[in-house]
């Protein structure tokens, strides 16, 4: 009787340790937290050795406790490309990502032979201009780990839409034909399709227009 109690204690505490694993395999881990892939850490946090950490090109200092806001310093670049005869600066970093991040809002043919350049960085594919899709700049993009996922995008008119990550906004590298001759974006472009601007309201013509943006 009591072997038999033994092997049913036993029988259920490994079929409860792997009915968790579920939830591990999909947990998301903060700082100093084991880590497998980029996708396993919260924010802008990268797996290094194993465990979650501050990215050192976003330069963020939330593992060790500072105030989490990227150096001026590391925002800068050691060269700038020049389109048309201009310098354009590079950005490694982008601000904070809070509930309301402010943002400035552009235009982006996601299309084959669009002013995009080349395919989307998340699946080498071209999209739909009618679909709700955005690129981020790189510090948003964050080594592709927003690739796929959906933002709620705000503008000043009170209108909000949710919009699909495809791409980055390339903030290190640009002028060249890889990139449609275009300088590298700034650390706080959120490129929306034609369709984001239409939901949201906003006149094409316009220009860059600020928003606000928050993972969905």
């Amino acid at each position: 009787m009591a072997n038999t109690l033994f092997f049913v204690s036993l029988s259920l505490t490994i079929v409860s340790a792997f009915s968790f694993l579920p939830f591990l395999a999909h947990a998301i881990s903060s700082c100093n937290g084991a880590c497998r892939t980029l996708n396993d850490c919260a924010g802008q946090l990268i797996c290094i050795n194993g465990k979650c950490n501050d990215d050192p090109d976003v330069g963020t200092h939330l593992c060790s406790g500072g105030s989490g806001q990227p150096s001026e310093g590391t925002c800068q670049s050691s060269g700038n490309p020049t389109c048309g005869g201009q310098s354009h600066i590079r950005y490694k970093c982008s601000p904070p990502v809070t509930s309301s991040t402010p943002a400035q809002l552009t235009l982006n043919d996601f299309s084959e032979g669009g002013d995009g350049g080349g395919a989307s960085e998340c699946d080498g594919r071209y999209h739909m201009n009618s679909h709700r899709i955005v690129a981020l700049s790189t510090g948003w993009y964050n080594h592709g780990s927003r690739c796929g996922k959906i933002i709620r995008i705000t503008a000043n008119n009170g209108r909000s839409v949710n919009a699909k990550v495809v791409d980055e906004c390339d903030s290190i590298n640009g002028c060249d034909k890889e990139h449609a001759y275009q300088p590298p974006c700034r650390n706080n472009i959120v490129d929306g399709s034609s369709a984001v601007w239409d939901a949201l309201g906003l006149n094409k013509d316009l220009g860059p227009v600020d928003v606000t943006w928050s993972m969905a």
